[in-house]
C-alpha cells in the first residue's frame, strides 16, 4: 500500500514539473511560469510612444519598484522604431511593460504580470494598464 502511494505521489510530482515551464516575456526574455495562461493586457493609444513610456515608468514607481527600463537591443518593429520596455516589482509580482509604436499615430502597450511561482496575475496587469491610461488623460 505504501509503495502504491509513493508511486502515485511521484507521478503527481512528475506531472506538476512538466506543467511548469518557461514562458516568454513581452520584453524578450524568459521566466519560469505556467504556460497557456492569459498573463497579458494589450491596449492601443493615439499618442506617440514617449509619453506612454514615461507614464508606464511612473505607474510602476508609484505602485512598487522600477527594476529596469530601456529598449530591446537590436529589435525594431516594421516601421523601424525601437521597442521600449519597463520591468518592475509590484505587490511581490514581476511586471513587464512593452511600448511599441505601430504607425505614426498608434502606439501599442502590453502589460504582463507573473507571481514568484510563475502564476499569472491578470487583475494586476489590468490595473496597471488602467493606471497608464489615466496618466495619459491628465
Amino acid at each position: 500500500m505504501a509503495s502504491m502511494k509513493f508511486k502515485f505521489f511521484a507521478a503527481l510530482l512528475g506531472a506538476a514539473v512538466l506543467a511548469v515551464g518557461c514562458v516568454n516575456t513581452v520584453t524578450g526574455g524568459r521566466t519560469a511560469g505556467i504556460p497557456f495562461i492569459k498573463d497579458k493586457i494589450e491596449s492601443r493609444y493615439e499618442k506617440p510612444p514617449e509619453p506612454i513610456f514615461e507614464a508606464a515608468k511612473q505607474v510602476i514607481r508609484e505602485q512598487g519598484e522600477l527594476v529596469t527600463e530601456g529598449t530591446l537591443y537590436g529589435q525594431t518593429n516594421a516601421l523601424g522604431n525601437t521597442v521600449r520596455t519597463v520591468q518592475g516589482k509590484v505587490d511581490q509580482r514581476t511586471v513587464w511593460v512593452r511600448v511599441e509604436q505601430l504607425d505614426p499615430k498608434i502606439t501599442d502597450v502590453t502589460v504582463q504580470t507573473r507571481t514568484a511561482g510563475g502564476v499569472s496575475d491578470i487583475d494586476l496587469a489590468a490595473q496597471i494598464d488602467k493606471q497608464i491610461a489615466l496618466k495619459l488623460v491628465r
